[in-house]
């Protein structure tokens, strides 16, 4: 089984501020953001909940959606959120069972 990575979104809150990463430990990349760690950014606009995410077996793959999502119109991004997380619940709870 090799390594997975994830293209992630965290929010401030419903409809909020979105943030967009890619990371090989989800878990502790998030736990990052939910405590504030790493200045930048989601520390400022306090982007602690993760909302939607997506695996790959591949880090150039995950780079690639990465940065296409980046481009995405803000109306886009929030389908796609809402595609799976239609309340924009905080999947960390989800994640860490």
């Amino acid at each position: 089984m090799g390594q997975n990575y994830f293209v992630y979104i965290v929010t401030n809150r419903k409809h909020g501020v979105l943030y967009t990463g890619v990371t090989n430990d989800l878990l502790r990349r998030v736990h990052e953001h939910r405590e504030g760690l790493v200045d930048g950014f989601s520390k400022t606009h306090d982007c602690k909940h993760l909302v939607w995410f997506a695996v790959h077996e591949d880090i150039e793959a995950a780079i690639r959606h990465e940065k296409r999502l980046k481009k995405w119109l803000r109306p886009w991004k929030d389908a796609l959120i809402e595609e799976t997380n239609p309340d924009w619940r905080d999947l960390w709870w989800e994640i860490i069972k």
